[in-house]
């Protein structure tokens, strides 16, 4: 598999990688712009824009752009995050230029119609709902934003209701303009592509676009704090977070390593003692997140009001215990884990076209699967109970608590249980 990298003269740049013997591929444009590109009066817009995408261009009626892709057996969608959006598809390998060219054509071409625009606030109403009322979700926004209180990094994706119900046409074309110039964008294919007959296409269909200068990214700086609602749930749920690396901190794969470890599956710390030994909850994990100059380590749990006390200072003493007997066996299982996960997911065109585009945006190149594997390895027992030990005693940390959890300790109380 070769992985080839191509910029136009306006700094649009295409990333391919080829994988024998599939029928299919997937592609996409990365805009590298999301929630926290989004000035605070626009909380919630890039997400918007994403979805208006998809209802009309100059040259395709809605009902057409979706026709397009599915009349050839293909699917098509888009997601937004923190820092990117994307419009991406999955095609025969025949269809590849048809994809690109309802991509290219969404994401230049889109009308921004103000029934449309009306209709898809609805939409998007309804899907802020949603959202409140599935608390295992909103809590992880609450979380974002108390880890970084009044910065873009802290706030919602979905944007709230009341940005949402003033957004018009200025505020889109105001964000496309700023945000949507060919030097901050990334045209990624994976699978049967031909990469020389795709930079022409790309040519073709972004070449004339106008270089713009890309604006500052804000830099994130994690606080920390408390919130706490209390609400009649079958479930009190807990998520509680600690500064970590940024995507290209060294340490990053020692956090990951450290997150397997702790709830990263059946056989981590935290299932085997929190719900198979002392059966508090039904769902448990850990992960390890990174963003361009900030990282979080974040844990989640559900238990039940009157169990939630001690789930909270049980799963503080883990990560006490991890800093002084985290073992070799559970980091080969951990490491086996990240290893296998990485090496699996390569194995669909989608998730190596997503990769591609992330790795070229926040590292400048590809690297390859065996030097992140090699990175993997050479995590050891010291690196991970070093990184436990200032996680639970020295990290700033973020907690929030939602449905019946009065009897949650307080911040004073989890202090001292780290610091104990």
């Amino acid at each position: 598999m070769t992985v080839r990298i191509d910029t136009l003269s306006n700094g649009f740049r295409i990333v391919t990688e080829r994988m024998p013997g599939l029928e299919s591929a997937a592609i996409g444009v990365w805009v590298l712009s999301g929630g926290r590109h989004e000035r605070a009066e626009e909380n919630g817009i890039a997400h918007f824009l994403e979805h208006m995408a998809f209802k009309g261009t100059a040259r395709r009626s809605a009902a057409q752009i979706a026709e397009a892709i599915e009349d050839v057996g293909g699917y098509m969608n888009a997601y937004t995050s923190r820092e990117a959006t994307a419009y991406y598809a999955r095609v025969l390998a025949a269809d590849v230029p048809l994809a690109l060219d309802v991509i290219g054509d969404i994401v230049r071409n889109s009308v921004f119609d103000a029934r449309e625009i009306e209709l898809e606030r609805g939409v998007i109403l309804q899907e802020i709902g949603q959202a409140a009322d599935t608390p295992d979700d909103i809590i992880f926004d609450w979380l974002q934003e108390r880890a970084y209180p009044g910065q873009p990094l802290g706030r919602p994706i979905l944007g709230p209701a009341e940005a949402v119900r003033r957004f018009d046409r200025s505020d889109l074309d105001g964000f496309v303009g700023r945000h949507y110039g060919p030097g901050n964008m990334i045209l990624s294919a994976a699978g049967a592509v031909d990469h020389d007959a795709l930079v022409r296409l790309a040519e073709d269909m972004f070449g004339a676009m106008r270089p713009t200068d890309v604006p500052p990214l804000e830099a994130a700086s994690f606080k920390g704090g408390d919130l706490r609602v209390e609400k009649q749930l079958e479930q009190a749920h807990f998520a509680l977070a600690f500064e970590g690396p940024k995507i290209n901190d060294p340490g990053i794969h020692t956090a990951q390593v450290y997150a397997a470890a702790l709830g990263g599956g059946m056989s981590s710390r935290l299932f085997q003692e929190l719900r198979e030994r002392r059966g508090l909850c039904y769902t448990i994990f850990a992960q390890a997140g990174a963003f361009a100059d900030t990282g979080m380590m974040t844990l989640y749990a559900g238990t039940s009001g009157e169990q939630i006390g001690e789930l909270v200072e049980l799963t503080l003493d883990e990560m006490k215990r991890a800093a002084d007997d985290m073992s070799e066996v559970e980091l080969a299982r951990a490491r086996a884990q990240l290893k296998a996960g990485l090496l699996m997911g390569l194995e669909s065109p989608s998730n190596r076209a997503e990769r591609l585009a992330r790795m070229l945006q926040i590292k400048g190149r590809i690297p390859p699967p065996e030097e992140v594997v090699a990175e993997i390895d050479a995590v050891g027992v010291s690196d991970v109970r070093e990184m436990a030990a200032h996680t639970v005693s020295e990290a700033p940390t973020a907690l929030a608590l939602y449905g019946p959890v009065s009897g949650a300790p307080g911040q004073d109380a989890l202090q001292k249980r780290r610091a104990a």
